[in-house]
C-alpha cells in the first residue's frame, strides 16, 4: 500500500495526530528497513467489563496490524493499583495483584475479538517496575516538574476545588510514560482525554535519547443516551460481554443524532459509505430505524459473528417491532413460594448484583407478567410460568420446581 493510502487508513476516525510529519517519517523508515512500527496501548484492568467505546483505539491498533505493524498491549498491573486519575474527582481504591491479574485475562479475551493475536505483544509493567530501586524512581521523578503535572486538567481541578489529591496519583502519567521508553513505542494510542499522559511519554523518550513516539488520539464514542461519553458509571454503555440480543437492542435505543458517530467509531464500514448514510439521513430518504438496524447488525457481527447478528435481529423484530414475548427465554426454576424481588432478579441472572436490581426497579424498568414493579422491598409470590422483564431486552420465565437450575426452553 502506498503512503497516501496508508495515511488515509490511519487518519480515519482519528481526532489528532501529534505530530503527523514525524509519523510520515516513521512510516517511510519502516517501509525502507522492513522493521514494523511498535504501536502501544495501555490498559488498567481495574475491572474487566470492556465496552465498545474502549474498543475505538483498539480498532485503530488493528488498522496498524493490517498494515504490517505490531500492536503492544501494556497490562498496567502497577498503574491499575493506583488507578488512572484522569477525569476522576476522587482517589480510586487499591486493587490486589491477584484481582488485577484476573481482570487482565478477561480483558484480553475481549480485545482479541478485534486484535490479531499473531501481531499482538502483551507486556506486563511488573517486568520492569519490580526491578526498579528507590534511586531509579527518584531519578525518573526528576525528569518532570510539579508545575508540569499541575497543568494536567484533572490534577489542577481537584487541587483548586480542595479535593483529595494523593502523591501516588502524580506518579501515574510518569509510569505510563516510562512504559513507552521500555517497550520503545513508535506510536501510542488513546482517547483524547489521554493526551497529557501520552505526550509525557513522548517527552520522556526524548529525554532518554530515544526517538519520540507519535500520539494518535481517538474521538469519544457517545453512550446510548447520545449525549455523554460511553461510561459504565453512567450506565449508557454496550458491553462486549453483553449478549448479541442486548447489543442489538441497545444500539436500536440510541437517538438518531448518534447514528453517524456510531458508524464512524463502532463499525468497519468505509468513510465513503458513512458519507452516503449521512446524506440519506439529512435528506430524510429512509426511516432512521432501518439505518439503525443496519448499524446494530454491523456491530453485533463484529463481536459475535453473522449468525448471532441475524438471530439478534430476528429477536428484536419479534419482541419490539411486533410487541411479542419471545418464544425462547432463560428459565429460572425455584422451589420457593415467595421471594424478595431483588433476590429473585439476582438469582435468575437478570442482573449482576442486588444494587443493579434496585436501580432497575427504581427506574421503573422491571415488570412481572406486564405489571410494573415499583418498590424494592416487596416479596413476590411465585406463580408457575410468570415472566419477568427488565428494560426492553431481558426476559426470564419462572418455573416452580424441585430444582433451581437455569436452562433454556
Amino acid at each position: 500500500m502506498d503512503l497516501q493510502k496508508t495515511l488515509e487508513v490511519i487518519r480515519n476516525c482519528v481526532e489528532e495526530i501529534i505530530p503527523e510529519n514525524d509519523l510520515i517519517k516513521k512510516l517511510e523508515k519502516s517501509e525502507k528497513t522492513g522493521k514494523p512500527l511498535r504501536i502501544k496501548y495501555g490498559i488498567d484492568p481495574t475491572g474487566y467489563d470492556v465496552h465498545i467505546g474502549h474498543m475505538v483505539p483498539i480498532r485503530k491498533m488493528r488498522d496498524f496490524q493490517d498494515l504490517g505493524h505490531i500492536g503492544v498491549i501494556i497490562i498496567g498491573d502497577f498503574t491499575a493499583q493506583i488507578g488512572d486519575p484522569t477525569g476522576l474527582d476522587e482517589t480510586r481504591k487499591h486493587l490486589s495483584a491477584e484481582k488485577v491479574k484476573q481482570n487482565a485475562e478477561k480483558y484480553m479475551e475481549q480485545l482479541y475479538k478485534i486484535l490479531n493475536p499473531d501481531k499482538t505483544e502483551v507486556r506486563w509493567q511488573s517486568e520492569w517496575f519490580t526491578k526498579m530501586s528507590l534511586e531509579d524512581v527518584i531519578n525518573l521523578m526528576s525528569k518532570f516538574t510539579l508545575a508540569q503535572f499541575m497543568a494536567h486538567e484533572t490534577f489542577r481541578k481537584r487541587y483548586e476545588e480542595g479535593l483529595p489529591l494523593s502523591l501516588h496519583e502524580l506518579l501515574y502519567p510518569l509510569l505510563q510514560a516510562y512504559d513507552s521508553v521500555v517497550i520503545e513505542a513508535d506510536v501510542e494510542l488513546g482517547a483524547t482525554e489521554q493526551k497529557f499522559n501520552i505526550l509525557a511519554g513522548r517527552e520522556l523518550q526524548k529525554m532518554m535519547g530515544m526517538e519520540s513516539q507519535i500520539a494518535i488520539l481517538s474521538p469519544i464514542l457517545f453512550g446510548t443516551d447520545g449525549k455523554e461519553k460511553m461510561s459504565k458509571s453512567l450506565n449508557n454503555y454496550i458491553a462486549i460481554f453483553d449478549s448479541p440480543e442486548d447489543k442489538y437492542g441497545k444500539v436500536m435505543s440510541i437517538p438518531d443524532s448518534a447514528i453517524i458517530n456510531y458508524f464512524k467509531l463502532a463499525t468497519n464500514i468505509s468513510s465513503e459509505e458513512i458519507k452516503k448514510i449521512d446524506k440519506i439521513l439529512e435528506e430524510g430518504k429512509e426511516n432512521p430505524k432501518n439505518i439503525k438496524m443496519r448499524l446494530a447488525k454491523k456491530i453485533v457481527t463484529l463481536y459475535d459473528g453473522k449468525e448471532s447478528a441475524q438471530r439478534a435481529e430476528t429477536h428484536f423484530q419479534k419482541v419490539f417491532a411486533d410487541k411479542e414475548i419471545p418464544d425462547e427465554m432463560p428459565i429460572h426454576e425455584t422451589t420457593l413460594n415467595e421471594i424478595w424481588i431483588v433476590k429473585l432478579l439476582s438469582d435468575a441472572g437478570l442482573v449482576k448484583s442486588n444494587g443493579e436490581a434496585r436501580r432497575m426497579i427504581q427506574q421503573g424498568a422491571v415488570s412481572v407478567n406486564g405489571n410494573r414493579i415499583s418498590a424494592v422491598d416487596i416479596n413476590l409470590k411465585i406463580v408457575d410460568g410468570m415472566v419477568i422483564k427488565i428494560g426492553k431486552r431481558r426476559f426470564c420465565k419462572i418455573i416452580k420446581s424441585m430444582s433451581g437450575i437455569l436452562k433454556m426452553n
